[in-house]
């Protein structure tokens, strides 16, 4: 270990909660490479996630609203961003390691399928009924980036990745975070699209819920970040007050009636699953047409594994451009 990471580690030592996971802790990668001089593990994981292509790409892929025409709706991006820096918010505030912290934020939506929950609807119909984001993005990192060799990232952001969503939580409290803060994110952009949209009225959102979290955006995430910190501080978990718990989850509830299930925008969705299974079924048929990247999933695992890790990298506006030039036929003109 170099000079510069022994004085980070001990520095870390000593100011670190007992709680946070310290970086020489780590467990490491499946492809053991030689350390950095001067970055951490977590560091080098958040620069690794960062210049990948599956990064990137979450700039045109759905949050909520299916391909927006308007410029300030978020994105699988904006949205990453946004639970990145409130996770690190409350890490910095409970003492955690941020680094650790910042690279799950930055990978937890990796395994994003175009159009949101709707393209996670039809791998589970068409591949296999357990399909995750979650677990689509471990495989991202270990399996498809880079050319097929994965982003090799620690162990500690890879299980981060898994467990920011479904029934298990992470071993880490940083893990934690990133997963109670895309749950604060994602309720309070939505609700700031839905208004935008002109779906939601302010006056709508119920004022019992509002007078416990806030009348506006940024109140109702302060109220949210700040009852985290409070309930969490030297705890060996994180937490949420019960009264500011039980209104977040009141303000979520609303959101799915509301929102997430009932509006016209939704509409779309019908269309971008029935595309997405068009897909699918072609190339399942037709796997010669996948790229030389997914054929060797072809022969090692299955064609619909191959054609699944296809369809969900790609974007919102690839999947449209690529069904129409595989279903749709052009004009045809005498030259």
């Amino acid at each position: 270990m170099s000079d510069f990471l022994t004085a980070l580690a001990a520095r870390e030592e000593s100011t670190l909660s007992p709680y946070a996971f310290k970086s020489v802790n780590t467990a490491g990668r499946e492809v053991p490479c030689t350390p950095c001089a001067f970055r951490t593990e977590f560091q080098r994981d958040r620069d690794r996630i960062i210049h990948s292509q599956s990064f990137r790409r979450l700039m045109y892929k759905t949050q909520v609203f299916l391909a927006p025409a308007g410029d300030h709706y978020r994105t699988r991006l904006t949205h990453t961003l946004e639970v990145t820096q409130i996770a690190r918010t409350i890490a910095r505030a409970l003492a955690l390691n941020e680094d650790l912290t910042e690279a799950i934020g930055l990978a937890h939506d990796l395994g994003h399928t175009p159009f949101g929950h709707a393209g996670e609807t039809v791998m589970r119909q068409c591949f296999d009924p357990a399909f995750s984001h979650n677990m689509q993005g471990v495989r991202v990192v270990t399996r498809l980036e880079n050319n097929g060799n994965g982003l090799n990232l620690t162990a500690e952001v890879r299980e981060g990745i898994a467990c920011h969503s479904g029934p298990n939580l992470s071993k880490t409290l940083e893990g934690r975070v990133v997963r109670i803060s895309d749950r604060i994110a994602y309720i309070n952009h939505d609700i700031d699209d839905a208004l935008r949209a002109g779906i939601l009225q302010h006056e709508e959102i119920p004022a019992a819920i509002r007078a416990v979290l806030g009348q506006t955006h940024g109140a109702r995430i302060d109220t949210m970040v700040s009852s985290v910190v409070r309930a969490s501080m030297g705890q060996a978990d994180i937490l949420m007050e019960p009264e500011i718990w039980e209104a977040t989850d009141e303000l979520r509830d609303f959101l799915f009636c509301r929102v997430y299930r009932d509006n016209a925008a939704k509409d779309e969705e019908v269309k971008a699953k029935e595309m997405l299974a068009g897909l699918f079924d072609y190339f399942e048929n037709h796997t010669e047409r996948l790229p030389l990247d997914y054929l060797e999933i072809v022969s090692h695992e299955s064609a619909g594994r191959a054609v699944c890790d296809y369809l969900s990298g790609m974007t919102d506006r690839y999947a449209i451009e690529l069904y129409r030039e595989i279903f749709i036929p052009e004009v045809w003109r005498v030259k």
